[in-house]
């Protein structure tokens, strides 16, 4: 199967490298997601068949609301991956790594319509083709790459502190911002460690050493480390 590789580095510097999916298997990928929607229309289909003329609607609504929301759904929920690119081993992402978001896989979703002209997808595949990331117009337009998924790693150990509580209610993004720099820290340098942290000064009130310690016992608490 043809594939790229990429890189890019993150806000904390570090370079990581993905695999960019073919065109060949996003189009098994594809395949396995038309087979998965056809075999629940046909069951939507027996079932409101013997509803008569309002059956024969609401089956044209769930017809029409399975075929552009069951790629929405599954890449914002399902960490970018829809069964057929969950069996397929690959997922869709934003340029700079982070998940897909509603915006950008609306978009890239909406655009389906256009990737396939004049026929059976041949102004994707052109696209996919000559974009250089394999992107077709829909992912130009949103910004998002279809790569390999990488296999689940061991989560790396948090440094050990005494936990404590985060001085002020963090959400559930921030929790896990504060899991993963802990997670990280040691593959960082050691100043910018304390540069990340410093970032927090205006709620830690303390820099350098003591706010990455205090980040350390945060995230101990946030993990549940006794």
């Amino acid at each position: 199967m043809i594939e790229l590789s990429d890189s890019f580095e993150t806000p904390e510097g570090v370079v990581l490298h993905r695999n960019i999916a073919g065109p060949v298997v996003r189009g098994y990928a594809f395949l396995v997601d038309i087979a998965i929607r056809s075999v629940i229309q046909a069951g939507i289909a027996i079932v409101l068949s013997l509803l008569g003329k309002i059956g024969g609607g609401l089956m044209l609504l769930s017809f029409f609301l399975l075929e552009w929301f069951y790629p929405l759904v599954f890449e914002v929920y399902r960490f970018g991956q829809t069964p057929g690119k969950k069996f397929m081993g690959i997922k869709v992402v934003q340029e700079n790594g982070l998940p897909v978001k509603w915006l950008p896989s609306a978009t890239r979703n909406l655009l389906r319509a256009i990737d396939f002209l004049p026929l059976m997808y041949i102004g994707g595949l052109i696209s996919i083709i000559l974009s250089g990331r394999f992107q077709r117009l829909g992912d130009l337009a949103a910004g998002t790459l279809v790569i390999y998924s990488s296999p689940k790693l061991a989560k790396l150990p948090i440094p050990q502190r005494s936990p404590k509580n985060a001085p002020v209610i963090l959400t559930m993004e921030e929790q896990q911002a504060v899991i993963g720099f802990a997670e990280r820290s040691t593959l960082l340098s050691k100043e910018r460690v304390k540069e990340l942290s410093n970032i927090l000064r205006a709620v830690f009130h303390k820099e350098e050493e003591a706010a990455v310690e205090e980040l350390f016992q945060i995230a101990n608490g946030l993990v549940g480390e006794k």
